[in-house]
């Protein structure tokens, strides 16, 4: 059994966070809420998602597991307008998901969580480094950097955070003190990273008011943020790329 009602834009925010890196995945659904763990096809980047019971307005759920194109999701929510409602109902027998959405309901055949890649174990990393920042200023990097070259260093030079991308001939360098930062636990971090992901990830994070950024030398980092006042918790590890000498 599963029968749920959330906010559409709720909903929209919650598929976006993975639809960046996969693009089916398998959920499990259970009494406290919706649990998705993935990884992208090359292997380079891991996403975390939780979405407590608390986030609906209702929620009746048993154990159990399904697998969902995320793509089909995303053109549904194209049509939402603001603050309209899902309710959300799942047929176990036909493996269908019904949504009902602003007067329109669409019936979704489900994928065999089966076919679906296994989900990953997220490794428990403790990275010596923290950052926390605005998503809007962390896109507003990226973009810079995505002009300049193919990846971005991440890292911290005592009491500063620096985003820096250097092409054949460019370099664009952000640099944020303690005090233009929501919070900063300086550690050895300086590590390189792939543009291609970054600037997926921020996408969904740059809406969000405090992003967090665990950082290591030559290590993943890990970028996380809630969603739905808190009752929301979306992480992302990325591989580093190695720099050259």
């Amino acid at each position: 059994m599963f029968k749920a009602t959330i906010d559409a834009d709720i909903l929209k925010t919650a598929i976006e966070t993975l639809s960046v890196l996969v693009d089916e995945a398998r959920f499990r659904i259970s009494p406290e809420g919706i649990v998705v763990r993935a990884v992208d096809p090359a292997n380079v980047a891991m996403v975390s998602f939780d979405l407590s019971s608390s986030a609906f307005d209702e929620f009746n759920a048993d154990d159990s597991e399904i697998g969902m194109d995320l793509s089909k999701i995303n053109d549904i929510f194209s049509v939402a307008g603001r603050d309209e409602k899902v309710v959300m109902e799942l047929d176990e027998m036909s493996q269908k998901m019904s949504l009902h959405l602003g007067g329109l309901s669409y019936t979704l055949a489900l994928l065999d969580p089966s076919t679906i890649r296994a989900e990953p174990r997220i490794p428990q990393l403790e990275l010596p480094a923290e950052v926390v920042l605005n998503g809007k200023d962390l896109q507003r990097a990226v973009k810079a950097a995505e002009k300049i070259s193919d990846h971005m260093l991440l890292g911290i030079d005592e009491d500063v955070f620096y985003m820096e991308a250097e092409g054949d001939t460019d370099r664009v360098r952000l640099d944020m003190t303690r005090d233009s930062l929501i919070d900063l636990k300086s550690g050895e971090a300086r590590s390189l990273f792939s543009l291609d992901y970054l600037s997926d990830i921020v996408k969904p994070a740059s809406r969000s008011n405090e992003v967090t950024v665990e950082l290591g030398k030559d290590f993943p980092v890990k970028i996380g943020f809630t969603i739905a006042n808190g009752a929301g918790k979306i992480g992302y590890l990325l591989a580093p790329r190695i720099e050259s000498d």
